[in-house]
């Protein structure tokens, strides 16, 4: 009888431990399930085919990252004609776009280097996400009031509209301050950005960049319903964040 009930006590256990087991699978396969994707620079490492990487002056990829730009910020600014451009403003902006690459990112025998475009691409179709330029250049208080000085200005940032909201901006902006920081040795970076541009001011904020000032006299070039490209008012914000001072040094800075 005592070998009876003690067989009958081992199967009960058994049963609830076999309950146990099947449970906590079933957690994990639920967790698994519904766990969000991996954003921010961790998207990058579980997506290997998408990597940022500084242009170092090829032209070809230059113009294609000018083509890229007019599609993705200048589209974007046609709010009037609901993101599309006229095959007039298409031209014009991708012609000054690609100009303005090559003058700034372009490679030159025995310049300075301290400027570069970095670029989030597909390797395997070379498609490109998304962009953004980082340069040495000489930076002044509104309406150029002040002295200017050198320093690392980040501009051209753009990523593709079916590729937003996955952290692909913020990877950008941290490769520009990686190369300030531990190639050029700048502890600072600066950005503009117009004041209306809530989602990128929001972003910049995020990543601990602060408005030192802001120039109520600047203007921006608009394509327009008419299929011009106008020169509006605007305001614009000088942002600066200090690079590699922690939480502390930032809130001080």
């Amino acid at each position: 009888a005592k070998q009876t009930n003690l067989r009958k006590i081992m199967i009960f256990f058994a049963r609830q431990t076999c309950h146990v087991v099947l449970l906590v699978l079933f957690c994990i396969t639920i967790t698994n399930a519904f766990s969000a994707p991996p954003m921010g620079i961790g998207s990058l490492f579980f997506k290997p085919k998408n990597v940022v990487t500084p242009n170092l002056g090829d032209d070809p990829e230059l113009l294609k990252a000018a083509t890229f730009f007019t599609e993705s910020f200048w589209a974007g600014k046609s709010k009037e004609s609901n993101g599309a451009l006229t095959p007039k403003q298409y031209k014009i902006l991708k012609g000054s776009q690609s100009a303005e690459f090559r003058k700034r990112y372009g490679f030159k025998m025995g310049k300075d280097r301290r400027a570069e475009l970095l670029v989030c691409k597909n390797e395997e179709s070379d498609e490109i996400y998304g962009c953004a330029g980082i340069e040495v250049s000489k930076i002044s208080t509104a309406n150029g009031r002040s002295i200017q000085f050198p320093a690392p200005l980040m501009s051209n940032l753009a990523v593709g509209k079916n590729y937003r909201r996955k952290g692909l901006a913020e990877d950008l902006v941290k490769a520009a301050e990686e190369l300030v920081l531990k190639q050029w040795g700048y502890s600072e970076c600066y950005l503009y950005v117009e004041k209306k541009n809530k989602p990128a001011l929001k972003l910049y904020k995020k990543l601990g960049y602060k408005v030192m000032w802001e120039d109520d006299t600047a203007t921006s070039l608009t394509p327009t319903a008419k299929g011009n490209i106008a020169s509006v008012p605007t305001v614009i914000l000088c942002m600066k964040r200090t690079l590699g001072a922690g939480l502390l040094g930032r809130l001080f800075s």
